[in-house]
This record gives C-alpha cells, structure tokens and sequence, in this order.
C-alpha cells in the first residue's frame, strides 16, 4: 500500500514528498542549458558514420553460448559478436 505521503514511479519505485521538494527547489533554482545540451543523446558512436542495427535469429542455444562467451572475456553480447564477425571476416 503506498503512504500518503509517497507516490509510486511508472518502475515501481518509491519517491517521497522530500524526494519531490528536493527536485521543485532544484528546477525553481533554473538549469544551466548549456550544460545539459553537452549531454548529447543515445549511445556514443563508434566510428564517423551512422552505425546500423542488423537483426540476427539465434537459437536458445545459440545466445546462452555467446552470453558465456561473453561473460567470459567480461564484455558485452554486442561487443562478442562484433568481436567474432572481424574474426571471421579476416
């Protein structure tokens, strides 16, 4: 049950009338723009062009071998498979 005193975020999570006093007197006080304007959005590129999404079909299998592969050398199913498509293309 949420207390009067609490409001419930689209995730579930609790935030308190502290919680929301905190954030009025942070944007009553004005935000630097340029500041956040630096931010930029989305993930960083890796390279001077546009990146492309391919989509792959994996099997269950498939996937629990390359997230162990991945988990293995502590990088990302992303990065393990483009690890593998510059081995196999060389």
């Amino acid at each position: 049950m949420i207390a009067i005193n609490e409001f419930s975020l689209y995730d579930n999570g609790m935030v308190s009338e502290e919680q929301i006093a905190q954030w009025v007197a942070e944007a009553e006080a004005g935000y630097d723009v340029e500041e956040l304007k630096k931010r930029g959005r989305g993930r960083p590129g890796r390279g001077a062009q546009p990146m492309q999404v391919i989509a792959v079909r994996l099997t269950a299998e498939e996937i629990a071998a390359l997230d162990a592969a991945a988990d293995r050398q502590h990088i990302s199913r992303s990065e393990a498979i483009r690890q593998a498509l510059s081995a196999f293309a060389a």
